[in-house]
């Protein structure tokens, strides 16, 4: 996928911020540090597009990036830092939730994941919420690179242990080698120009 046009348009707090047109969108949720602004910048081809911070925890709202005239990105705040306080983390939960359950653009969450931590129990949660909000959900596991082949096969087994019960795919992705980019890009593809995507 060649996108020739990526530009951000929008930081939302709130259902009366969101862009008010129809177009469909991806949203790219995870942890704090999981990498998901570095996975932004590599499917757009942008470096510095969306915003990458030394400091976990500072996407602070829902920032809207629109592609070619057609599709938005959607960066999440990131949850599971601790040094972020209970009562921001609440807001972020709330702001999160309210995307999710009065989006109906949304065509896709993709739930992005460090194998090295494997999936926690927050992330198994979100999985079931999605799942009992019949939301389609991809799951990536990124920094693959940071694996030998020996670790990223036992990693992976693991993970595709605990979705089993989802019946939801993984790719594996890196930016740094782009491993998994393609494949990424078709599956997002087949989201966003299917009206009923399953």
């Amino acid at each position: 996928m060649k996108i020739k046009e990526a530009v951000f348009i929008k930081s939302a707090v709130n259902r009366s911020h969101y862009p008010s047109d129809s177009r469909g969108e991806v949203a790219f949720s995870g942890r704090s540090n999981v990498g998901k602004s570095s996975m932004i910048n590599c499917l757009l081809g942008r470096r510095g597009l969306a915003r990458i911070s030394s400091r976990p925890g500072q996407t602070k709202a829902l920032n809207f990036y629109r592609l070619s005239q057609r599709w938005y990105f959607v960066d999440l705040p990131g949850y599971g830092y601790g040094q972020v306080s209970k009562e921001l983390r609440r807001e972020w939960k709330g702001m999160i939730e309210e995307y999710f359950e009065n989006r109906s653009q949304l065509k896709l969450v993709v739930l992005i994941i460090d194998p090295r931590r494997g999936i926690a129990e927050e992330e198994i949660e979100f999985l079931f919420w999605l799942k009992l909000r019949r939301i389609p959900c991809l799951l990536v596991a990124t920094k693959i690179d940071k694996l030998t082949i020996s670790e990223k096969a036992k990693a992976i087994k693991a993970i595709k242990q605990e979705i089993e019960q989802f019946s939801i795919d993984l790719i594996e992705f890196s930016a740094k080698t782009q491993e998994g980019k393609d494949q990424l890009w078709s599956y997002l593809d087949k989201a966003l120009l299917e009206d009923d995507f399953s």
